[in-house]
C-alpha cells in the first residue's frame, strides 16, 4: 500500500514485532505515520532489521526486549516505550508460538500452561498496563492476531487451540469494557500464512511432500497463499480512521478457504 501519515502522532508496541506477521505490520504502520516499539523476545537481529528498515524510510522506530510471558518484563518495556515514542494508543498482540502438535492424551499439563502463558495470559497483563495511557489519548486500539484454530479447533492442537481461543475471550471482553473510553479492541485471524511457522506447519501437515507455504500457492484461494503484508493491511485498516465504528469485531483472513465462519 502507498505511505500516507494516516496514524501521524500515534505510537504503536507490536509483539514479535521483527519478525513474519509483526515485521509486516511493524513497517505497515511505520509507513503510515505512527512511531512503532518492535517488540523481540529472542531474535534482537531480526527487530533491529526490522528497526533498521523504518528509520530508512524516514519513520521512526525503536527494538524493545521484553518476552510476553515474562510478566515480571512488561513494566520495563512500557516505560521504555512510552518514554522514547510517547503514550501507546496502539496496542498489536502478535507474538505467539505453536504447540507440538501431539493429541491431548498425549499433551502434558505444562505445554498448555505454556501456550496459554504466551497468548492469553500475558496479552492480559500487558495490556493492562498500557490501558490507563491508552484511555488518556484521542483513540486507542488494540489488536489480537488469533488464527483460525480458534474456531476449527483441529485435532492435534489442543493448546495452541485453546491459547487462541482464550486470546479472543479476552478481546471481546475488552471490547465491551474499553468503548467509553474510546478504545477499539478487534481480532484478526489468519489462516495459513508464507511465514517461518508457516513453513514448519506445511511440512509437518503435508509430511514432507511440500517445504514451503508458497508450494501452495496454486492450490490456494486467489492463486496464493496468504501473505503476512495481507495480514498487515487489515490491522492498518482497523487502526484507521475507516475504522472508527468499528470494535469487538473478527475479520478471518484466508481467503474463504475455511467453510466454517461463526
Amino acid at each position: 500500500m502507498p505511505e500516507t501519515n494516516t496514524l501521524s502522532g500515534r505510537t504503536a508496541l507490536v509483539t514479535g514485532g521483527g519478525r513474519g506477521i509483526g515485521r509486516a505490520i511493524s513497517l505497515t504502520l511505520a509507513r503510515n505515520g505512527a512511531a512503532v516499539a518492535v517488540n523481540w523476545a529472542r531474535d534482537e537481529g531480526a527487530a533491529q532489521a526490522t528497526v533498521d528498515e523504518i528509520r530508512a524510510g524516514g519513520r521512526t522506530a525503536l527494538a524493545v526486549q521484553g518476552r510476553v510471558d515474562d510478566l515480571d518484563a512488561h513494566q520495563t518495556m512500557v516505560d521504555t516505550v512510552v518514554s522514547e515514542l510517547g503514550p501507546i494508543s496502539i496496542l498489536v498482540h502478535n507474538g505467539g508460538i505453536a504447540s507440538r502438535g501431539r493429541s491431548v492424551a498425549d499433551t502434558g499439563a505444562d505445554e498448555v500452561e505454556r501456550l496459554l502463558r504466551v497468548q492469553a495470559i500475558g496479552p492480559h497483563h500487558l495490556t493492562g498496563l498500557v490501558l490507563p495511557g491508552m484511555r488518556a489519548e484521542p483513540r486507542g486500539d488494540i489488536v489480537m492476531i488469533s488464527s483460525v484454530a480458534a474456531h476449527t479447533l483441529g485435532a492435534g492442537g489442543a493448546p495452541y487451540n485453546m491459547a487462541k481461543a482464550a486470546l479472543e475471550a479476552l478481546a471481546h471482553t475488552l471490547a465491551k469494557e474499553e468503548v467509553r473510553h474510546g478504545i477499539h479492541v478487534n481480532i484478526v485471524a489468519p489462516g495459513l500464512v508464507a511465514t517461518e511457522m508457516g513453513d514448519r506447519l506445511t511440512k509437518a501437515v503435508t509430511r514432507g511432500k511440500y517445504e514451503t507455504a508458497t508450494d501452495l500457492d496454486d492450490s490456494s484461494p486467489f492463486g496464493r497463499v496468504c501473505r503476512p503484508e495481507d495480514i498487515a493491511d487489515v490491522v492498518l485498516y482497523l487502526t484507521s480512521a475507516g475504522a472508527g465504528y468499528l470494535t469487538g469485531q473478527r475479520i478471518t483472513v484466508d481467503g474463504g478457504a475455511n467453510a466454517y465462519r461463526p
